[in-house]
């Protein structure tokens, strides 16, 4: 069959959506503090790793075709792609494949700076397997949500157009598991170093998924409207979202901050991706400020509550993801006028659609990743020690450091986590000769950057 347009951008928007990966890795990056940098930004490398393995082998079968009690499709039907036969097929699997990616990425920015980086991939061909493609095939894969499954049969189909189900309020839930079996960093709450080290990193990576974005939810578009009411739809409701996170912020704390523009910005993608496909645009911009004004608002709840939500994960895509999957029940447009939202006369069905799917999505993500966590915890252990933590998980997990604070001498070097924190040790002087001396390694004060 000939290469036609539609192929090409659904090639362009796969590669679109695989590029927001790298730039999470910025923006949760310079969230971190300046010792957890690299750790931050290799758990979204590590993923793109471990997934694009998984979903060759057995995640692609699993997501779609024929399944098992409308949860999960078989994962030996099409084991290593074997039998895609369709002309477009392969490409569909590589769009699918950053979808699936970039979802299990996105948790890992609530145990930033305290989980092991052995335990992390473990944790994510599992949880991609377990709970991520049971998930993708119950929404978009011809489950129970679908308009043959039984929920799809008793409440009407749910609307998830780009997934904020699937991806969003999945990852969302999985980071609270996360948090609340791993544990709050040392100081939460209390170490003004636990701030984000480089604003200008986060403003990059928010960049990087806004543009990419376009491709997330633009990429199935059918037609050259939908495709024009996706764009629109995924420029208004971030834009509409960063402004009112912004003034949310100048209300409560006196000032806006660039950090707050960066996340109010992803906040409003999180709450048009289920949408973006199903409103007008000013529905986008309506959705997209309560977006932003919730999770400006829920972000602070981990303060309250007491859980370390380290990178706000749960106060922005489960927040916003929820929004933007409920918000379908009152402003999803007619279909050829039929059906629609509360606001355009389509009845109750939709909005008890949507709730069932973010209810059972909250359920199941809470409970498989609870238990694949907490038998990783008790296992191998999904929390460094003590002193790797106090030191930084860079320097203790990866032997490397981000930027040159003296820390060993070299950005590369590693010395024992004992001299570091004791300030005794040797360095090596880096002259021509190579001769070594005796001088105090880097003690607590530099490793608490």
């Amino acid at each position: 069959m000939e290469l036609t347009a539609g192929h090409v951008w659904l090639m362009v928007a796969a590669a679109l959506v695989l590029f927001m990966t790298p730039g999470l890795a910025f923006f949760y990056g310079g969230m971190t503090r300046a010792k957890a940098a690299l750790n931050m930004m290799m758990m979204s490398f590590i993923s793109i790793g471990m997934v694009g393995v998984v979903w060759v082998l057995w995640g692609a079968s699993m997501s779609s075709g024929e399944g098992f009690l409308q949860i999960v499709g078989n994962p030996f039907a099409t084991f290593g792609l074997e039998g895609i036969t369709t002309p477009d097929g392969l490409i569909k699997v590589g769009y699918a494949a950053t979808f699936a990616i970039i979802t299990v990425a996105l948790i890992s920015g609530a145990i930033a700076d305290r989980a092991k980086f052995g335990a992390w991939s473990v944790f994510v061909p599992v949880w991609v397997t377990l709970v991520y493609c049971p998930l993708a095939y119950m929404v978009w894969g011809g489950g129970l949500f679908g308009p043959e499954g039984a929920i799809g049969q008793a409440l009407g189909p749910a609307i998830d157009f780009a997934g904020g189900t699937v991806v969003h309020i999945n990852a969302g839930v999985a980071a609270l598991v996360l948090v609340l079996i791993i544990g709050n960093r040392r100081g939460f709450g209390k170490d003004p170093n636990h701030r984000p080290h480089n604003i200008p990193f986060v403003m990059l990576g928010a960049a990087i998924l806004w543009f990419g974005w376009f491709g997330f939810n633009g990429g199935a578009a059918t037609t050259a409207e939908q495709g024009g009411l996706i764009w629109v739809n995924t420029l208004a409701a971030p834009a509409a979202a960063m402004l009112g996170w912004l003034v949310t912020e100048r209300i409560r704390d006196g000032h806006p901050t660039s950090l707050g523009a960066a996340s109010g910005v992803v906040a409003g993608l999180v709450a048009i991706t289920p949408a973006c496909a199903n409103v007008s645009p000013v529905g986008a911009l309506g959705l997209g400020v309560i977006a932003g004004v919730a999770s400006a608002l829920a972000v602070g709840l981990k303060f309250r509550w007491g859980f370390d939500d380290s990178l706000d994960v749960v106060g922005v895509h489960l927040v916003s993801g929820v929004i933007g999957t409920v918000a379908l029940g009152f402003i999803a447009l007619p279909t050829d006028g039929v059906g629609g939202g509360l606001f355009y006369g389509g009845g109750p069905a939709q909005l008890w659609a949507q709730l069932a799917a973010a209810g059972i999505a909250i359920a199941y993500s809470a409970i498989l990743t609870a238990i694949i966590a907490y038998a990783i915890h008790k296992t191998m252990g999904f929390r460094v020690s003590q002193e790797q933590e106090v030191v930084g998980v860079d320097l203790s997990l990866h032997a490397e450091t981000a930027y040159e604070f003296g820390v060993g001498g070299h950005g590369g070097s590693f010395q024992p986590l004992h001299e570091l924190i004791t300030g005794k040790g040797t360095a090596t002087d880096g002259g021509a000769a190579g001769a070594k001396k005796t001088e105090p390694a880097a003690g607590k004060e530099s490793v608490e950057a």
